[in-house]
């Protein structure tokens, strides 16, 4: 699935909603990770504190009854390159850091940390990038090992 600048556009509204509600000050305050919750069924995104205290919700119309077996991985990829393009607004929230966007099923459960805003250099890499690469490791250990 690849995403439309429709829903693009939707996402990176509902990253920047959930933001206002953490506006930056000189001290953060808040406590919390940014849970994101995606119904497969209804396309609904949502955003939640650790309270579970709704932020923001919104419909992503290319996400409705979408039924795909790597639904949930396609949407960590889209979320996290809105939430990468989005950097500047999303590390200046007032949340002590460290802090995460996590994406989450509509039964609560973790599927994977989408962005970690932490004052080392934390990154999180899309797994789509680090396919077969533990078979280039091995190869090259075996090439090295035969030399």
């Amino acid at each position: 699935m690849k995403a439309t600048e429709q829903t693009l556009q939707q996402i990176e509204r509902a990253i920047r909603k959930t933001a206002e509600k953490f506006p930056s000050t000189e001290e953060a305050c808040t406590m919390t990770d940014i849970h994101v919750r995606v119904t497969q069924e209804t396309g609904e995104l949502l955003t939640f504190d650790d309270d579970d205290h709704e932020l923001t919700r919104c419909v992503v119309e290319q996400w409705i009854d979408n039924k795909d077996d790597d639904f949930y991985e396609q949407v960590a990829t889209v979320v996290r390159q809105c939430l990468n393009n989005q950097r500047k607004l999303v590390e200046t929230m007032a949340i002590l850091r460290p802090y995460a966007f996590v994406l989450e099923d509509e039964d609560r459960e973790t599927l994977a940390e989408l962005f970690v805003v932490d004052d080392e250099d934390t990154v999180i890499i899309d797994p789509e990038l680090m396919k077969g690469l533990e078979d280039d490791l091995d190869n090259f250990l075996d090439h090295l090992l035969k030399s």
